[in-house]
Parts: structure tokens; sequence; C-alpha cells
């Protein structure tokens, strides 16, 4: 006797490590630059370069580059500062040398201090998510060949299978040129480029990837003007992914990197166009959902089938979908007064405090973080800034929501605007998508080995020929077959029964029919 198998490929997810660090610097003004009186914004975002598993530790190294738009001191005007900051962390994370580790999520606080006008203090509070995951085979029994008549029983098991697992990239390219109410640029003071609308779709061999990427820069004109434009620039596009089908699911977690903005020329020569260039980062599982038929059991009325078992633990996709959470608060700021003419600039991110299962679905907590650049009316200070946090929580409806599922959620901040809403307060609006890959473990008892051997005759004689049975809870024809050594068609031919459906209670009348056994 021979099984019939087949293996599905999952990756399995372990336990998430958050880890917070910080990195400190003094920063002395490049003697190029002109002294610094006041910092008007600042920013700073972590590029990873290497993760690492060492021993029972994951070393992460990368960069924090950072940006500071300042108010200079003598003739008051904007300039900026730019640089990077190397670090090395290492977070502790057990391991047994299978599992490969990556960057769920990460987030930055960067906050500058002027010791004098040509040395800054600077601090990055990096956070940091880290993910986990093993590749694991499973076998699924499907079929069993034998030289001698098999009775089989099959279960129908609804499953998902990793089909790809990978990483690529995309490289967005587009302009944006300026509109004619717009001074021409002479110098890119600040820039700030951010994923938004994203729309990821498999095709045949290929992903297609259409979103929006949200572009916001301060230049100076050739005349020292200050002038900036916020626009949403659209791409899309698409990227090879040999075995790609249609039909399969994809869970990618994106993120928009290193982004680049330069100038260029337009028709005319003049400087009116803004290239702008940024890396789509994708790591992609790829799942395909199957309904396979699994041997459940089998017998033999000739000899007797001795089968080995193994507990096998499956998935099953419950749900992919883009969760929209979002958020409308007017926050009182004194600190505005009335001298805020127009907001700028608005950035966001999210800071995850963690999920909760519920019978009702997925509680995710956490924190939007806020910032904004505004414009005020007084000519020696005529730039502002403003940090702050807004808590939410928010309900991924999935009722019912059964025991041993897991989500994997990943997040971005889909839409973010800062207005004005009187003379001392401000109305954030903000929409939060959770990309939600929702998954339950099945435990299945898989057959492994079998064989075969002769029937104990003096057993099988001790038997009687023929049976009465009362139908018990949980039993089908097929146990009953199997318990007294005869067929499903015997005993509905036995009983006169039209269907194999029995309940508890029923009264069946069952012969043995393997009689060469006596």
């Amino acid at each position: 006797m021979e099984l019939t198998k087949k293996t599905v490929h999952y990756t399995e997810e372990g336990k998430t490590v958050f880890d917070r660090f910080y990195l400190d610097e003094d920063y002395n003004v490049p003697e190029q630059k002109e002294d610094v009186q006041r910092v008007v914004y600042s920013s700073a975002q972590l590029r990873t370069e290497d993760v690492r598993p060492v021993e029972n530790y994951v070393k992460v190294t990368g960069k924090a580059y950072f940006k500071i738009l300042y108010m200079t001191q003598g003739e008051v005007k904007l300039s900026v500062l730019e640089g990077k900051i190397p670090f090395e962390e290492m977070i502790y994370a057990e391991n047994d040398g299978g599992e490969t580790f990556f960057i769920r999520n990460e987030r930055t606080e960067f906050s500058v201090s002027v010791v004098h006008s040509r040395k800054l203090t600077l601090r990055v509070t990096a956070e940091l998510e880290l993910g986990r995951e093993r590749m694991r085979d499973e076998e699924l029994t499907t079929d069993v060949e034998s030289d001698f008549p098999v009775y089989k029983k099959w279960q129908k098991m609804s499953l998902s299978e990793l089909k790809i697992s990978k990483k690529d990239t995309y490289r967005i390219k587009e302009e944006i040129v300026l509109p004619g109410t717009k001074e021409s640029i002479g110098q890119i003071l600040f820039f700030d480029v951010s994923g938004r609308k994203a729309e990821i779709r498999p095709g045949q061999d290929e992903l297609f990837l259409r979103g929006e990427a949200e572009v916001f820069c301060m230049y100076l004109s050739p005349e020292e003007k200050v002038e900036w434009i916020g626009q949403s620039v659209p791409y899309e596009g698409r990227i090879l992914c040999e075995g790609m089908e249609e039909d399969m699911i994809c869970q990618i977690r994106q993120n928009l990197e290193d982004p680049i903005v330069d100038i260029r020329q337009d028709e005319d020569g003049e400087m009116r166009v803004l290239g702008i260039e940024a890396t789509l980062s994708l790591k992609m599982n790829v799942y395909s959902e199957t309904e396979t038929d699994i041997l459940k059991d089998m017998y033999s009325l000739d000899r007797e089938c001795v089968l080995d078992r193994k507990e096998g633990v499956y998935e099953e996709l419950l749900m992919h979908n883009q969760a929209k959470c979002k958020i409308a608060e007017r926050l009182t700021l004194p600190e505005l007064k009335e001298d805020v003419l127009q907001i700028i600039h608005s950035e966001g991110s999210i800071q995850a405090e963690g999920e909760r299962y519920t019978e009702e679905g997925i509680q995710i907590e956490g924190i939007l973080h806020v910032s904004f650049l505004y414009l005020r009316a007084d000519d020696e200070q005529p730039y502002g800034s403003w940090t702050g946090m807004i808590p939410f929580s928010y309900l991924v409806e999935y009722p019912n929501l059964p025991e041993n599922v897991s989500a994997s959620p990943s997040y971005r901040v889909e839409q973010l605007a800062v207005t004005l809403a009187g003379s001392e307060a401000v109305e954030v609006k903000a929409v939060l998508t959770f990309d939600i890959f929702l998954k339950k473990m099945i435990s299945a008892g898989m057959i492994t080995t079998v064989s075969d051997r002769p029937f104990d005759v003096d057993a099988s004689a001790k038997r009687p020929g023929i049976v009465g049975h009362i139908v018990q809870e949980g039993e089908d024809l097929w146990s009953l077959a199997k318990k007294y050594m005869t067929t499903v068609s015997g005993i509905m031919e036995v009983n006169s029964m039209e269907s194999e459906n029995v309940k508890a209670g029923d009264k069946l009348l069952i012969f043995k029919e393997n009689m060469s056994i006596l």
C-alpha cells in the first residue's frame, strides 16, 4: 500500500519584538551655512541597511537621515541643514537560527536644540517593530494505492498555501510642473515625499501597482522669495513575478524609501519642474486558496489496514481586507494665538500600541503623531511648527471571531489634512489604513504511513453476522460500515435507504459482508 501525498508551504510568524533606542549627537553647522537663529521645522527618517541575527540578538544597522529648516541670524531668511547619523542596534530576540527577521514598522521622533549659532544638539528617538518568520512544510495525504480493494473516507479542507515569498522594489519616477502662479525654482529648502493610496493587484506572472505619493516642496525663487507646493502625484506600473496568477491573494508590506526631489527645466528652459523619485519596497507572501480532499480513514474487507497518524497545523484564510479608520479631531492650541495665517505642511505617523482579539473582531489601539508647519503674520518670525499626538481605537469587525487566529496587520496614513479652525484651534482629519490578513490555524490528524496484515481469524469469527444498531450522536454510515466490516452500499440496501444521511436514534439492521474471514 502506498500513500499519495502533497506538500503545502507556509510562513509561520513568531512573536513580534518592540525596541526603542536613542541617537544623540552634537552637530556643528558647516562653514558654508549661515548662523542658526531658530529652528523652524525638523524631521528624521530611518533607513535600515541590514537586519541580521547574531546568537540571541538581532543586529540592525542603518542611518537616520535628518533635515532641519531654520531661520538665519543677521539677514533673517530660511535655510536648511541636512545630514545623517549612523546607528547599530542590538535587539534581544532568542532564535534557533531558522527564523528570518524583518522590520515590520518603524517610527522616529526628532528634536533639535540650539546650543549657539554654530552648534546644535540632535536627538533621534527610534521605535522599531521587529517581525520574524520561518518557512514550514506540512504534508497532506490525498489518496492510497493498493493491490486489493480499499474503502476510503475523504474530508474536504479549505486551505491557503504559500506559493511565492520574495522581496522586490518598484522605482517611482514622476514630475511636477509648477503652476503659472508659482515662481521658478532657485534652491530647494525642504521636501517630504510620503506614500498615500496604494492598490496592488496580481496578474499572470506580474503585479500591477497603482498609487499616490504626497509631495511637499518648499523652495527659494531666484530672487530668494520663499515658495512652496504640495501635490498628490499618481503612479502606476508593474513588477514581473514568475508564478503569480490573477486569483492569488497577496500579503504585501510596502514602504516608500529613498525619496529624491530635484530641479529640472521645462520646455522653455526655465527651472519650473520638480523631478520626483522614490523606491517602493515590497515584502510579499502570495497565497492560493484551495479546497482539498484529504484521506481521513480507510479499511478493507480483505486485509487489516494499520494506520499511523500525526497532528498537522494548516492555515485557512478568513479575511483579506483594507480597514480604514477615520479620525476627525479639533485641537485647541493656545500657543498658536491669533497670528497664524495658513497651515503650510503636515506629516503623520502611526504608533501601534497593540491589537486584541475579541468576539466582535480585532481591536487596534494606537497613537497618530501629527506635526505641521505654519505661516504667521510676523515678518521677523514668519514660520512656526507644532507637534502632538491623537490616540485612537478602532475595531476591525469580524463577528464571532474564532480562536487560534492571527492578523499580522500593517498600517499607514492614507490621508491627512490639518486646517485652521479659529484663532487658537486646528482640525485634524485623517484616514488610517490597516491591511488585515486574517488566518485561522487548523489542526488535523493526517495519515502518515499505512501497512496491511491478515485479519485475526479468531477475533473475526466471534463477530456476529447480523447486528441491530441504534445510531448514536456523531456516527455516520461509513464509520458503521468499518466497525461491522461491511460497506455503506450494503447497509443502504438492507435498510432500503435512498441516502447516506442518518441521525441519532435511527435503527439499522447490519449484515457482516466479508464472510471469507470467518
